[in-house]
């Protein structure tokens, strides 16, 4: 199941992908609340699973672009039939690719968003620097996830424990504020519940 959340495939993944939509709606709006999102420009959202961010961002934005990247073809899918219309009117674009090569000219982007997902980044600190090289100057980065090292959540303690399994990279509050300011974001801010797990950490690119 950890591999079907880090990269979905297949009939199982893209139910997981459908999963998440509806399970990580009220997160992504708490993060999202910690950001002012840009009246136009250009968006991007890394690990775009279904695609319930992508839309949610576009609602926010007005005449702004929305950009969707996994590394996950059926994310992608599942993503491009969530937001057609959006697509369609040239106002979404979902690709696959990489964040540790995101195919994406530099400073492209005023607002750049992960969603549940940087935990699983094969570089962590190296994949920050790559999204600091597409955020314009004066854009933000906005990492949200439901679990972090020090919450008292239940799936926050069992993703700590397990993370020498799995793989999935845990951090606390401090090394999250840390992780975006040793990438050159300023005025790193990080939120918390503690009870949900919830986190998000947002910095500003010079």
């Amino acid at each position: 199941m950890e591999n079907q959340c880090r990269r979905p495939k297949g009939w199982l993944g893209r139910w997981i992908l459908r999963n998440m939509n509806r399970r990580h709606s009220n997160l992504t709006d708490w993060g999202l609340s910690h950001v002012s999102i840009p009246a136009g420009g250009a968006i991007l959202d890394i690990g775009c699973g279904g695609g319930r961010t992508i839309a949610k961002l576009a609602a926010a934005s007005g005449a702004g672009k929305v950009f969707g990247i996994d590394h996950s073809q059926e994310s992608v899918g599942v993503a491009s039939k969530t937001n057609a219309e959006l697509i369609n009117i040239g106002r979404a674009e979902i690709r696959a690719g990489s964040v540790s090569q995101l195919p994406y000219a530099d400073v492209t982007f005023d607002l750049v968003t992960a969603v549940e997902t940087h935990f699983f980044w094969p570089n962590l600190a190296g994949d920050v620097r790559e999204v600091s090289r597409v955020v314009k100057p004066g854009g933000r980065f906005l990492i949200v996830a439901e679990i972090y090292n020090g919450a008292t959540s239940a799936v926050s303690k069992m993703a700590v424990k397990c993370s020498s399994k799995t793989g999935m990279k845990v951090l606390t509050p401090d090394e999250h504020r840390d992780l975006l300011a040793s990438a050159g974001f300023d005025g790193v801010q990080v939120f918390t519940d503690a009870a949900k797990g919830w986190i998000c950490a947002t910095g500003r690119k010079p």
